[in-house]
């Protein structure tokens, strides 16, 4: 008897399109991930922060239940990709800092929002700080303390991911899609991040420039803090997420087109910011600069739904990729599947109204798997 497979295209090969790929290949598509650079752009740059409940701020609902949601399901994801070979877990907590009053205030406000949303977060004073975190600075004044807000290191993460996809047969191609009319799969998903609206004219994402710098540990420095580390320091944020052999210290942010090129200006404001956070840092190896370009929508939540009977789009996770990665494979599964996972409810493309939808774009004819 002929069976029918169920055929996909996953176009571009961040930490995105990896899960979706993996996940739909171990739920028995058959898959096949494009992109000339897997596990580039933002994905291999980025800084791993899993933190949805130190970032959340009164109105942005959708924001911290989406992010919660995604990061219940960490442990887990994590823990399945460790069998691809080692842990990609670099923390297991969090610590936002307080340098003065007004960030104090906000520390309190988003605690008490937070905490009225039903997750737990605890704000503590100095002395607690200088328990968790001997090596920060002294003009911290509180904290906002998130057990569970873990963090991973990307590349890890990258790789772990990219072998999942093999062991679970997915074809890896390494050159660039410039139509969707040029595949001819089932369903297509498209995970491009800056270059979806180019794929999907009118798709509401654009780049926006983030800079990150790596610090490596060297004999005798200040041990590296053991949780994520977040502050604002003159009005800009600023976090240190702990590394095997270091610290990754971020991140700029700047609307400034497709420009990847590190600055002076850049490098200097995360180092002077990274130094009000912990004053040893300067005894760090500063072994590299890089800057990413993540895909940012009008509202700063991602897109996940349907764009046509055909095509699903998975993009704009801006500077929560890493985070919204598990929720965001099993929520695009569904919508292979033809189902609908509710806890990304309003993420939906449609909520952008100018955004096209052709529902009868370009439906191949069905095949046999004797085809494929």
């Amino acid at each position: 008897m002929i069976t029918q497979s169920r055929t996909v295209s996953v176009v571009g090969g961040g930490v995105i399109g990896l899960a979706v790929a993996w996940r739909a290949a171990r739920d028995g598509w058959v898959v096949r991930l494009y992109d000339p650079a897997l596990g580039s752009g933002a994905s291999w740059v980025a800084g791993g922060m899993l933190a949805p409940l130190s970032e959340g701020w009164p109105g942005e609902e959708t924001a911290l239940a989406v992010g919660a949601a995604s990061l219940q399901r960490w442990p887990d994801f994590g823990a399945e990709l460790e069998k691809f070979g080692q842990s990609v877990f670099t923390a297991d907590s969090s610590l936002t800092v307080a340098l003065d009053a007004a960030d104090a205030q906000d520390l309190q406000t988003i605690a008490e929002w937070v905490s009225a949303q039903g997750h737990e977060l605890e704000v503590v004073g100095r002395a607690r700080i200088r328990e968790l975190e001997p090596m920060l600075g002294p003009r911290i004044r509180s904290g906002l303390l998130a057990v569970g807000e873990s963090a991973v290191d990307n590349r890890r993460l990258l790789t772990a991911l990219q072998d999942a996809c093999v062991a679970e047969g997915v074809e890896l191609i390494g050159r660039p899609v410039h139509d969707l009319d040029e595949l001819d799969t089932d369903q297509i998903v498209l995970t491009a991040g800056i270059a979806s609206a180019k794929l999907w004219p009118g798709l509401p994402v654009r780049p926006v420039k983030g800079e990150i710098l790596r610090l490596r540990a060297r004999a005798s420095v200040t041990p590296a803090p053991s949780r994520t580390i977040r502050g604002s320091v003159h009005g800009r944020p600023a976090y240190l997420v702990p590394r095997a052999d270091g610290i990754v210290v971020g991140a700029t942010q700047y609307e400034s087109g497709e420009d990847i090129q590190v600055t002076v200006a850049g490098v200097r404001d995360l180092i002077n910011d990274a130094e009000a956070l912990m004053p040893a840092i300067g005894e760090y190896e500063l072994y590299e600069c890089n800057a990413g370009l993540r895909p940012m929508t009008p509202d700063n939540l991602p897109l996940i739904g349907r764009l046509s009977d055909r095509v699903v789009a998975a993009t704009g996770h801006g500077r929560n990729g890493v985070l919204l990665t598990p929720i965001t494979a099993d929520a695009t599964v569904a919508l292979l599947n033809g189902t609908n996972l509710t806890e990304v409810e309003g993420t939906e493309p449609q909520r952008f109204a100018d955004i096209p939808n052709r529902r009868d774009w370009r439906t191949p004819k069905s095949r046999t798997s004797e085809e494929l």
